[in-house]
């Protein structure tokens, strides 16, 4: 019955209510008064009627929107009393319009038809009030005419107390689709959000676990060498360092666009694929590249990007988990590119995790293009296939 509501609008609720009420009131006691001819005024219990009926209605407005439906009680009471004191419409009979508006505005789905029926019954009530004993005539007063006056008045009633009725409905139906749009605009946001995130977590993954692999690799490489062999291991060191600085590079531009916002800075392309098979050459593991047939032109940015960062990963995990034979053959066809991967697994290599987030990583950049991967344990080998589709070349 009672709806959260701020202080501030509770309190201008109030106020205005108290204002129409201090306006309205002593009007409708002037609007009755008699004529200047008869002296005896209105008599205290007709005042009495009408300031209590005006304490009752413009009250139901005061907690119009706080609660609705005791606002109309409220109404109901004052015109009740109204009715009672043998008053016919007066002009604090505005509050009445300003409750109905408000059970249909903010009124709950109950209060909403209680307000619709306190419409009709309002308006029959309204008009025989009016004509059996608000001493409203017509014409001679013959039947026909009290019937065809008695309609012309329900009538009228029923539509001026539905219009303020109808008004609240269409201004419920506003507020409904501010909050839908509200609701659909923060879905929105949340969703771009959590894609936002995806992407940054999958690039930060393949940034980070294929640099750490390389620099493991070249770490135990010149543990091993730097008692025989002392210039391979400073060879090493400086492969460490570069692949950390990259690294490095690479993470604080994703930090800076996920901090700030920013447009994606430069991405791979095929021209960087060298030096990617180089950095895994420089960690012990010598790829063996078959590119037939070969792109017949530049292809998009996005199918360029997706298949620097298939391989990369692929790549990272022949590093963690292979003996150093890995097989990479592209096949650049006229509708679609065809990725495969393949490296011989350590027999202490752990089992590949379903849900890996590089396998995962790989299967989002392929479907974020179109495309599909599909990864398996095929007896010693892992086997990485991925078809991605392009347009024409640009």
């Amino acid at each position: 019955m009672i709806r959260p509501l701020s202080r501030t609008a509770l309190i201008l609720d109030i106020v205005g209510a108290a204002l129409l009420f201090v306006l309205l009131t002593p009007l409708s006691v002037v609007f009755y008064a008699p004529q200047p001819a008869d002296t005896t005024g209105v008599s205290a219990f007709g005042v009495s009627a009408i300031v209590v009926a005006g304490v009752f209605m413009f009250g139901g407005v005061a907690i119009g929107r706080l609660a609705p439906g005791i606002g109309l009680a409220a109404a109901w009471a004052g015109a009740i009393v109204q009715m009672l004191g043998g008053f016919g419409p007066l002009p604090i009979d505005f509050a009445i319009l300003l409750v109905l508006y408000a059970t249909s505005a903010w009124g709950t789905r109950r209060v909403l038809w209680w307000g619709f029926g306190s419409v009709i019954a309002g308006g029959i009530i309204a008009a025989a009030f009016m004509v059996f004993v608000g001493g409203v005539s017509f014409g001679t007063g013959t039947g026909w005419e009290l019937v065809t006056g008695g309609t012309l008045l329900l009538a009228a009633s029923i539509m001026a107390l539905g219009f303020a009725w109808v008004c609240g409905l269409l201004w419920r139906v506003v507020l409904r689709a501010r909050r839908t749009r509200s609701a659909q605009l923060q879905a929105e946001a949340l969703a771009a959000e959590e894609q936002e995130r995806v992407r940054i977590a999958r690039d930060m993954h393949d940034i980070v676990a294929h640099s750490l692999a390389v620099v493991i690799a070249q770490a135990d490489g010149a543990r091993y060498a730097a008692a025989v062999e002392p210039e391979i291991a400073t060879e090493a060191l400086g492969t460490i360092a570069q692949t950390a600085r990259g690294a490095l590079s690479d993470v604080r531009m994703l930090l800076t666009q996920l901090r700030h916002r920013q447009g994606d800075g430069p991405q791979p392309t095929l021209a960087d694929l060298e030096a990617l098979f180089a950095q895994v050459r420089q960690a012990g593991i010598e790829p063996r590249v078959t590119v037939d047939p070969m792109p017949p032109g530049e292809p998009p940015g996005a199918i360029q990007l997706a298949v620097y960062r298939i391989l990369q990963e692929a790549l990272t995990n022949a590093i963690r988990h292979g003996d150093g034979a890995v097989d990479v053959h592209l096949a650049w066809l006229p509708d679609r590119v065809d990725l495969e991967v393949r490296n011989t697994v350590r027999a202490d290599a752990p089992p590949s995790a379903p849900g890996g987030h590089g396998l995962i990583g790989m299967r989002e950049r392929a479907q974020l293009v179109g495309g599909s991967l599909h990864t398996e344990r095929r007896g010693a080998q892992f086997v990485v296939q991925s078809s991605l589709p392009i347009g024409a070349p640009q």
